[in-house]
């Protein structure tokens, strides 16, 4: 199956969802939504990964360039990117032999939704540090990432849940 086509349209379609919606979103003084994340969680396992690393930086250096943020978006997508098939074998402990047969739709939703926060939180937490760089304000950072976290998660999943509605 080729999935060239599914990944150009998941590419473009979050940057221009985050570029010129979500980035416009400015909930209670700092909650914004970074749905673009979807991107590393959908993106199809494989072995190879130098073309998801590199598309992984590419669409956070995107966003970056919009939001004129200095490449924080960059470092924290490709971070998530390149720590995700770690939490993919911890999680739902799956070896390399698994990878082209995972499919995240059909694995239990305690699984998906712990893979699926825990990759959030941590881009969240890098993002929000990476703006901050300071250890003065580490309450605002982890307020600014508990609740950004959480608006960006029901976001995912009520998305998500949606997609799959219309699909079926």
């Amino acid at each position: 199956m080729n999935r060239g086509p599914y990944i150009t349209f998941l590419f473009f379609s979050l940057l221009f969802l985050q570029v010129f919606l979500l980035n416009n979103i400015l909930f209670l003084g700092h909650i914004n939504p970074y749905l673009y994340v979807a991107f590393v969680i959908f993106y199809p396992l494989k072995k190879e990964r130098y073309l998801f690393l590199f598309l992984s930086f590419l669409l956070g250096l995107s966003i970056d360039f919009f939001a004129d943020s200095g490449g924080i978006n960059a470092f924290s997508l490709l971070f998530i990117a390149y720590v995700r098939l770690f939490f993919v074998s911890l999680i739902f402990k799956k070896t390399e032999q698994d990878y082209l047969l995972f499919n995240l739709h059909l694995e239990p939703f305690g699984k998906v939704f712990n893979y699926v926060i825990i990759l959030i939180v941590i881009h969240h937490f890098l993002l929000f540090s990476l703006a901050n760089f300071s250890t003065q304000n580490f309450s605002g950072v982890l307020a600014n990432t508990l609740y950004s976290s959480i608006f960006t998660a029901v976001l995912f999943f009520l998305g998500t849940y949606i997609i799959r509605k219309k699909n079926k």
